[in-house]
């Protein structure tokens, strides 16, 4: 017998706690704006699908179109201290291509000291393959040391590209010790990708939690069931203001989410010299003898080499134009300047966008927009 759908009936599922599959949002029909929302008579239509989706991660998966929800990184925050309470293990994935923009501070505060933490690398396809694993893996290592981070081990994978599921799900199984798993990270580090991976690997499934290129897309705790009874989680991720994803528009993301094996471009600078980064950020060799400096950003961001004498002309000028692409702030983006000396091998990092690598004994800026962080660090390949 069919159960009649009706008014009073739909009230009693929402009462009871339905949630959108692909987001982890209580389902809801009455604010627009907020998380969960999907209009009445859609969910009347689709309330008997095994897969519910909320409207906002309806119209992302099939229009690619996103819609702002009310959570602030607090909510992001309080969500993962539940984990804190819980007797877990932690997958902590982070972006080897934005390690630095990636990074969640103090994040054994919010999963708990006694948690484990296995790290996962994500997006190594977008590294130069010549690059040595093993020296990424403790590069990584004495990053996270800094942080307070000593992980039971650290793997290296691409979710979009797989690249060594079977190794992770298997250390997956020997860590947990029947327990939870808990993947954390900050958005854009491809935690619901990786997820997705391995529900298809297992069941078959494909797709199943909603993707995109924009941060926040998880909004709160999707539990996947596992053999045992316990349950493998996606938690929302911890927006990270300083990075260039929040001030591009979703036509020029790109350059800061690459897809592809980044291309590296060496340049012979004299002091007196500056490269654009489209109109995007800049980046001025102040002092120092001639030096070779290698570039790590996406393979279409234009970088246009000048005079560091004029450069602030040749930006008013040619931004948006020649310099291109520029962020989404209102008028022409002004670009902040951060002075180093650089006294080792060090990556100058503009968060988000990619990084220069410099030698010892010279003197930089990097410029970016209000709110981005540069930053410097010691060398990464």
């Amino acid at each position: 017998m069919t159960t009649e759908i009706t008014d009073e009936y739909i009230q009693e599922q929402l009462a009871e706690g339905l949630r959108c599959v692909g987001c982890g949002a209580n389902m809801q029909i009455s604010s627009p704006k907020t998380s969960g929302y999907l209009p009445l008579s859609a969910l009347k239509k689709s309330i008997n699908d095994d897969e519910l989706f909320c409207q906002r991660c309806f119209r992302l998966r099939h229009y690619n179109e996103i819609q702002p929800v009310e959570l602030t990184d607090d909510d992001f925050a309080k969500l993962l201290h539940q984990i804190s309470d819980s007797h877990a293990l932690i997958l902590y994935v982070i972006d080897v291509f934005d390690i630095n923009g990636s990074e969640i501070s103090g994040l054994p505060r919010f999963v708990g000291k006694d948690n484990p933490i296995l790290v996962v690398g994500n997006k190594v396809d977008l590294l130069p393959k010549l690059l040595n694993k093993n020296h990424l893996k403790n590069w990584i290592r004495s990053e996270l040391k800094v942080q307070g981070i000593n992980p039971v081990d650290i793997l290296l994978t691409s979710a979009a590209k797989p690249q060594n599921l079977d190794d992770l799900l298997e250390k997956v199984d020997v860590l947990r010790q029947n327990r939870d798993v808990f993947v954390v990270g900050a958005t854009n580090v491809g935690k619901s990708t990786l997820i997705n991976q391995i529900i298809k690997s297992r069941t078959g499934v494909a797709d199943l939690i909603t993707t995109s290129r924009f941060p926040g897309t998880t909004l709160d705790r999707i539990e996947i069931p596992l053999d045992d009874g316990h349950y493998l989680i996606d938690t929302p991720g911890i927006i990270k203001r300083e990075q260039f994803a929040h001030v591009l528009d979703d036509k020029n993301l790109k350059y800061a989410l690459p897809k592809n094996e980044i291309k590296p471009k060496t340049y012979q600078l004299n002091e007196g010299q500056t490269i654009f980064l489209g109109g995007l950020g800049r980046f001025d060799f102040e002092k120092g003898n001639r030096s070779s400096v290698t570039a790590y950003f996406e393979n279409n961001l234009m970088l246009h080499r000048t005079k560091l004498a004029g450069a602030d002309e040749f930006y008013t000028k040619h931004a948006g134009h020649l310099l291109s692409p520029i962020t989404n702030q209102n008028g022409q983006p002004k670009l902040i300047r951060h002075s180093f000396n650089i006294s080792e091998k060090s990556d100058l990092v503009f968060s988000g966008l990619g990084w220069i690598t410099l030698p010892a004994g010279i003197k930089v800026s990097g410029w970016a927009p209000e709110n981005v962080s540069v930053i410097i660090r010691k060398a990464m390949i």
